[in-house]
């Protein structure tokens, strides 16, 4: 699990299928075997000079540290690789329940503009009674001005540091440690994984680490991604509803993208939610699920059994009975294998203990049919191993004495080639078929660095089983030597060097955190036909036509982004979005900005070539545009404000976007005026003078409970809402003979407010002003009120208001 934080000083308060033994294998009716081509060596694979970066230990003994009353405590400053650091503690938690804690740039305040500084380190907290369960969280950052401090604002309950039997807090003493290693990377953010090792990473979701390393390992076996190729989906799929397809193009993604890739898709696909992707789960019970969906997936396809030809192994479980003829045996499947890691020095002394016979004897005899109690013996042994073997080393326990759980971080080696046919077969069965070789060469070595209250996880691989390792740590990639992917995997303590060796010749041992957690073997008898060649041709068209649309939909995104300074966004909204958007998407105001035509625009376009291109778009020559300007108003309403005028058109399209908007990125929002007659075609438009109000009707029926758009009008300030009803009732189609009455629509946040219109006062007295909308319905009938829920416009708009809010 991924546990950097934000920064603490910012947040402070925080072809031929596979065989597991024999030659040949039964393929579904109809399935044709995929093609194996084996691979060829990688040729971007080169051998690279690791060079270690300085390692320092700092303690931080921390005395009193229940009485302490500030709320962020720093230790004494320490220097690591020609740079000044300090720990950063809350002894009361960041704004949570935790003790909060931090690795801090002592100097930050006086370094020059620009500085940067990347580092990998620890911070722990010792357990003063017993050493192995001391608490230790890794990480790694980029040091800069801007985040000056890096670590981990849930480091370990408070609850649990301040409880004096569990040993952290000794004598009202805390001691606290930091392992820094200050990395000479020339720029950690530019690093570009493809092109120094020809392979991408995948994006951390905030705790989905442990998911990236096992994908990494399970797409660096070519036979099993060719398989995921091969399995059908359609193009109507939807790779957030469909795991095999959100496994394709996960894969193909990691094949051909130059950076690294998102696993959102993946992980919506298993059903997962955001809290999901930052929970940490169980990499052994995610590679289980994974294979089963898969399997069943598989199933009635060219590639049904792909899993089992894999991953399956046997073992037999038997009781044998000592001094009668008796003997129970069970065949039993395996996908993965759990080795323990506690008391075994290496692999096989794990295998020793897996195949180790129980004595059943005295009060412990098994009762065998028809012999009663008996001595015997039980045991395990392996009737076949497949080709591709996956080890689960058994890192994590239960300490009863402590009721917890604790990771074992004991010294565990393991070989770069296993042989499990050694000692003359001892961990097969009678039934064993003899012919096939087993023996391994290591493929993954999955790694966790940390605790058992959290960590990181990172994948060392090979992926054509040469002589050069990755490592695979969520976005990087880096190559790597055999040592640091093997030897500086087995865990135990290592000493450090002393500084003052004359001093004190005693060696200062620590724990080693990280170490493998689980290790992926192939056959050599299977290799080449695992490590295959996989190339377009195995992927489905309709996959590669998908995702290189979406590959070029990105680049063009990316485009946009990166050229965004140079455009700007211009919305255009007609009568035809109020008349489609007004009773039914909404019903106060007039429009919803989000679903009017856009145009992106650059910025240095002349207004008047802009309006060429409102021309083209919508078929109304330049001459008949008038465009006007929207505005929100104190009520927290918006509407159109003030036409534009020859002045304003004169200029750019960005020039016009920073006189009319404050808010530096928002866009510019028009409504462009049409006049059109019966023919429907455009029409020169009225001059507007300063006696002219420009206002918009909405009718409201109350048979139908509907309100909608159904014009705008010019009227003159002197004149009197009398003088338009003729025309409001031909809008409206109503006989003239009808009487109607006028509301205007004034606000309607936090509360409805719509008043009703003397018809016989004039414009001006009424305080109209350009962009106010008038409602209007047939005049109520006495009964009104009995034949309608509501009757007027004032109860319907009110209505409307408090469906909103309750749906809220």
């Amino acid at each position: 699990m991924t546990t950097s934080p934000p920064p603490a000083e910012q947040q402070h308060e925080e072809e031929e299928v596979l065989v597991p033994y024999g030659p040949h294998l039964e393929l579904p009716n109809g399935a044709q075997p995929m093609e194996v081509v084996p691979a060829e060596p990688a040729a971007t694979v080169e051998n690279q000079q690791i060079e270690d970066p300085p390692i320092s230990r700092f303690t931080w003994t921390i005395e009193n540290l229940s009485r302490v009353s500030t709320k962020k405590l720093y230790s004494e400053i320490f220097v690591v690789g020609g740079y000044k650091w300090r720990i950063l503690i809350f002894p009361r938690g960041n704004n949570v329940e935790f003790l909060s804690m931090y690795l801090d740039v002592a100097d930050s305040g006086v370094l020059p503009y620009g500085w940067t500084r990347y580092a990998q380190f620890s911070l722990s907290v010792v357990n003063q009674i017993h050493n192995k369960f001391t608490i230790r969280k890794e990480t790694q950052h980029q040091f800069s001005a801007r985040e000056s401090d890096w670590g981990f604002t849930s480091f370990m309950p408070l609850g649990e540091l301040y409880n004096h039997s569990r040993g952290y807090l000794v004598n009202d003493t805390c001691i606290v440690e930091a392992e820094v290693a200050v990395c000479k990377v020339v720029d950690y953010w530019s690093y570009d994984s493809k092109k120094e090792t020809g392979y991408v990473g995948l994006k951390n979701q905030g705790a989905t680490c442990y998911m990236n390393s096992l994908l990494q390992t399970l797409y660096h076996i070519p036979y099993f991604r060719k398989a995921v190729y091969h399995m059908p989906t359609t193009e109507n799929d939807m790779p957030s509803g469909s795991i095999p397809l959100a496994l394709q193009s996960l894969f193909y993604k990691l094949q051909y993208n130059d950076s690294s890739v998102s696993t959102k898709e993946l992980t919506k696909s298993f059903g997962w939610d955001m809290h999901d992707s930052f929970m940490q789960h169980d990499v052994q019970e995610l590679n289980r699920v994974l294979s089963e969906k898969l399997e069943d997936k598989m199933k009635g396809t060219v590639v049904e059994g792909t899993i089992q030809q894999l991953f399956e192994g046997h073992h037999m479980n038997y009781i044998e009975c000592i001094n009668v003829d008796f003997k129970s045996t069970r065949k039993e499947s395996f996908y993965d294998l759990q080795l323990d890691v506690k008391g075994c020095q290496d692999v096989y002394a794990s295998f020793d203990k897996y195949v180790e016979v129980e004595q059943l004897e005295g009060d412990n005899k098994y009762h065998a049919d028809k012999h009663g109690l008996q001595d015997a013996k039980k045991g395990v042994l392996f009737i076949d191993f497949p080709p591709v073997l996956q080890l689960q080393l058994k890192r994590f326990e239960y300490d009863f004495m402590r009721d917890t759980m604790v990771k074992i971080n004991d010294r565990y080696e393991f070989p770069l080639q296993l042989d499990l046919d050694r000692d003359d077969g001892k961990y097969l069965s009678p039934d064993a078929d003899r012919n096939v070789r087993n023996l391994y060469t290591l493929h993954s070595v999955l790694v966790h660095s940390g605790g058992v209250h959290g960590g990181h996880y990172y994948a060392f691989i090979r992926p054509t089983l040469s002589d050069q390792w990755f490592k695979f740590d969520d976005e990087r990639v880096t190559k790597e030597d055999a040592k640091r992917a093997l030897e500086e995997q087995y865990g135990g303590e290592e000493e450090l060097p002393q500084t003052n060796p004359g001093l004190n010749n005693t060696p200062f041992k620590f724990t080693k955190y990280s170490n493998a957690y689980m290790l992926v073997y192939i056959r050599e008898s299977d290799k080449d036909k695992i490590i295959c060649n996989v190339d377009e041709k195995d992927i489905a068209e309709h996959l590669r036509i998908r995702l290189e649309k979406d590959r070029e939909e990105k680049e063009r995104r990316k485009k946009e982004k990166a050229e965004a300074h140079l455009y700007t966004i211009i919305k255009v909204a007609r009568d035809d979005d109020l008349k489609t958007q007004i009773g039914k998407d909404i019903y106060f105001d007039l429009v919803d900005h989000d679903k009017v035509p856009s145009f992106r625009i650059q910025k240095q376009m002349a207004f008047a070539q802009f309006k060429e291109e409102v021309a083209k778009e919508f078929g109304i020559p330049t001459q008949f545009q008038r465009f006007w300007l929207w505005a929100k108003r104190q009520n927290h309403t918006y509407r159109p404000n003030r036409p534009l005028c020859p002045q304003d058109e004169a200029h750019t399209v960005g020039q016009l976007k920073e006189l009319v908007n404050k808010a530096h990125n928002a866009e510019l929002k028009l409504f462009l005026e049409v006049e059109l007659g019966l023919d429907l075609k455009p029409l020169p438009l009225p001059d507007k003078t300063r006696e002219d109000i420009f206002l918009l009707f909405k009718l409201y029926e109350p048979e139908k409970e509907q309100l909608r758009y159904v014009g705008r009008l010019f009227v003159k300030a002197s004149g009197r809402p009398q003088d338009i009803l003729p025309k409001l009732k031909m809008l409206a189609g109503f006989s003239q003979d009808d009487d109607i009455e006028l509301y205007e629509e004034i606000k309607f946040e936090p509360n409805v407010m719509c008043e009703y219109i003397d018809n016989r006062l004039l414009f001006r007295s009424c305080q109209l002003e350009d962009g106010d909308i008038i409602c209007f319905q047939k005049s109520s009938k006495a009964d009104s009120a009995d034949r309608y829920r509501f009757p007027d416009v004032p109860s319907f708009l009110t209505y409307i208001r408090n469906r909103q809010v309750s749906r809220l």
